[in-house]
């Protein structure tokens, strides 16, 4: 099939509680869930298995409509989400975030997993990182 993974890892200064409950905040997601040129987004979220996620990214010119399914909420170590993109025809992939202590911080590990070869895998690992690096900040702005 072609299909693509990628594999993005941060270390934040938060709890691995935290960082799950960051995954679950809508309002907060809006602050960091921008890779890229996108300057706003739209989060929905129904925080269960089998719950749907709704995140349309607004760019100059675009707009991108993110949909999806939680498959895995086992909190504070791991979440998994399908995620079905315009950019990329409407075609599932698959998201899995793992959550690790190293002492008072959390190592977060993002594997994207099934996307397209149409889609660069260094241009999702650059979309992804500039997630997880504001996310991130929002963690070192608290401090």
């Amino acid at each position: 099939m072609n299909d693509q993974t990628v594999t993005v890892r941060r270390t934040l200064a938060a709890s691995c509680e935290e960082v799950f409950d960051a995954w679950l905040d809508t309002e907060g997601m809006r602050e960091w869930m921008r890779p890229g040129p996108v300057t706003d987004c739209e989060v929905t979220l129904e925080p269960r298995v089998g719950g749907q996620i709704r995140i349309v990214m607004l760019a100059p010119g675009a707009q991108i409509v993110n949909t999806g399914e939680f498959r895995v909420l086992e909190r504070p170590s791991k979440l998994q989400f399908t995620w079905i993109s315009s950019r990329w025809g409407n075609r599932e992939t698959l998201v899995t975030v793992e959550l690790h202590p190293r002492d008072r911080h959390c190592e977060l590990i993002l594997t994207h997993e099934r996307f397209p070869m149409v889609h660069s895998a260094r241009q999702l690992e650059l979309g992804w990182g500039g997630m997880l690096d504001r996310l991130a900040r929002t963690f070192s702005i608290r401090a």
